[in-house]
This record gives C-alpha cells, structure tokens and sequence, in this order.
C-alpha cells in the first residue's frame, strides 16, 4: 500500500489480472490472483506511535470464456481481508474487493463494468512501499467504486483508457447526485514512456458533508529505461478544487530513480508541493504561515522468491503535524520494516 506526503493512497488493482492459472478447458480459463503484505511502521507526522499493520491480504478469481480468437468474456471477484478497519484493528473481517464483468480484446481493448479500479490508480511514479508521492485528488475521490464503467486499449506505442463512475448507491462519498470521470493517454517512443491524465470529480447528495465540492486533476508523467537496471521518472500534477466555494489550487513535482542490483533493488524519491497559502495556529498562540512542502523517501528491497519482497524504507517531509498539546511541530521522520507477495 502506498502512502501519501501530501494528500492521497492509492488503492491497489487493475483491469486485467495476472495470476496463476487454475483450469483451462473448453475455451474457460480460471486463474487465481493474490497479495499480502505486512509492515510494521511509524508514519510521517508528530507523536507517530509505532505499530504493525495487515495492509493487503486479497485474493480473487479471474475467469474467461473464448468467445473466438480474439475476443473473450470475463467475470473477476474479489475478497479483500486488509479494509481500513482490518489494517485499523477494529475487526478481522474480510470484505468483497473489486467485482466486474467484461469484454477483452487485442484489436479493440477491453470493457469492464462493476465495483472496479478506475484510470487514476495507474498514475504515480516511483517504487516506494509506503512514503511515496501521489498527490492526486485530496477530498477523498474514490479510485474504487461499485458504479463504474472502464474501456483500455494499448497498441503498443499508443495507449489510453477512460472510466466514470456515479454513486447513486450513496456508499462511494461521491454522494447519490455526484460523479468521476477520469482519462489517460500514453506514448511509448524508443526508451520512453510518456503518459498524460485527467480527472474530474463532483460531490452532490444530501447525504455527504462536502455537497458541492469539487476537484480536477491535469497530469503528466515521463519513465526512461534507456540503461539497464536502472529507471528514472519524473510527474508533474496540478490540482485544482473547490471546498465550501472556495477555490484551491496546488502544483506537484516528482523525480525518482531505482536500480536493480541482482536481487536488491534500489529506490529513492523527491517531491516538491506549492499550494495556496495557509496559516496554521497553535493552541500555544504561535502562527505560522506556509504554502510550500517537501517531500522524500529511500528504500532497500530484496527479492526473497518470484512476486516476494521484503523492505525497509525511510521518508520524510518539511511539513508541520500537531503534537498531544495541539502545537504544531515539525514532521518526524517515518521508517517501515515490511514484507510483500503476491502472485
């Protein structure tokens, strides 16, 4: 699970599931997916506690039926047992995941609708475990939601996808009058890879406390393998919201690397946020004024077996957390010790 310096975590799980495969016979194909992680961490902020969570342990199902040669039908569920509250401790139930039907193809790409991962969870950059950067959409946007419609294609240099999703079910925070929709489109040239994306969110229902809000996102993200082992990437994200009909806006700038040494992998990481100025008040009377933080991270991790990795990873920020007396204190660093499969 990745977590955020400035805003957002990203949720795990895209629209074509790899796995390993179960059964395949007269044109039906089953294969089993699956991940699980465990860390134990202090996260970035003031008076952090130390602790060990369950942040992923999802298995699911991902059958076919060959329609011809190039086009299948597909059904995939999913059981997630690390929700928020499991990862929280406050129970030990596991939950349905993502669960969505679907057409496939090679030539046309694939149409899937259902409880499913929109466009912007393909978005960010670097191979961070727990402290990286994707500093997307801040009013808690759902990735995931149960209404929602999603069409990739990728033909090798060009690729693109756009998904929406409504929430008259009233359980995405978008609220039953509400909506996402959000794009991306990519180029592969040589050894690059450059990929553009928008998103649009609205709130609207009388259920939600945010009603009228809004946020949009234009991003863009640049990846070079051109030396082996070695990955560099770059993003800049500019997001624009309204809260309350006040506008807010906000600017992102991303580097990050890593390097791949037999079974250790190298990664680190720097972001640069500027935002609207905001003034931060201490219950001691002191005031502070900021419209600028950074952020970054290192991390080692070693291959233990295919699809199986553990980690230890270091971040930080110049940014300001209140302590236990309500004061506003620098950020501590936040360290993670973790292991990771899946399959």
């Amino acid at each position: 699970m990745k977590k955020t310096l400035v805003a957002l975590a990203v949720f795990a799980a895209g629209s074509a599931q790899a796995g390993i495969e179960i059964f395949n016979q007269d044109k039906v194909s089953v294969s089993l997916t699956g991940d699980i992680e465990v860390v134990y961490l202090q996260d970035i902020g003031v008076d952090q506690s130390t602790e060990q969570q369950i942040q992923d342990a999802d298995f699911g199902f991902d059958v076919r039926y060959a329609i011809n040669d190039d086009l299948q039908f597909g059904a995939y569920w999913e059981f997630d047992g690390a929700s928020s509250d499991v990862t929280g401790g406050t129970n030990d139930f596991a939950q349905v995941g993502n669960t969505y039907v679907g057409l496939y193809s090679q030539a046309a790409g694939s149409l899937i609708v259902g409880r499913l991962d929109s466009i912007l969870d393909d978005a960010g950059i670097g191979s961070d475990y727990q402290f990286g950067f994707d500093a997307f959409f801040s009013n808690n946007s759902p990735f995931g939601a149960d209404e929602s419609i999603r069409y990739d294609i990728d033909k090798g240099n060009f690729y693109a996808g756009i998904a929406y999703k409504q929430d008259k079910n009233d359980n995405a925070d978008l609220g039953e009058d509400g909506n996402m929709v959000d794009a991306k489109l990519g180029y592969r040239v040589a050894d690059f890879d450059f990929t553009g994306f928008y998103g649009k969110a609205d709130f609207k229902g009388a259920t939600i406390t945010n009603s009228g809000d809004s946020e949009e996102l234009y991003a863009i993200e640049a990846r070079w393998a051109g030396v082996e082992n070695l990955n560099l990437e770059a993003g800049y994200y500019r997001m624009n919201d309204t809260v309350a009909s006040v506008d807010r806006s906000m600017d992102i700038y991303g580097l990050a690397a890593d390097y791949t040494i037999n079974k250790v992998i190298l990664a680190a990481g720097l972001q640069y946020a500027t935002f609207d100025k905001k003034e931060l008040q201490s219950a001691n009377g002191s005031i502070q004024d900021v419209d600028s933080e950074m952020g970054w991270f290192v991390n080692a991790g070693y291959i233990v077996a295919p699809g199986a990795t553990v980690y230890a990873e270091l971040g930080g920020n110049d940014g300001h957390g209140l302590d236990n007396s309500g004061n506003y204190q620098s950020n501590d660093i936040g360290f993670a010790l973790g292991a990771k499969a899946e399959f």
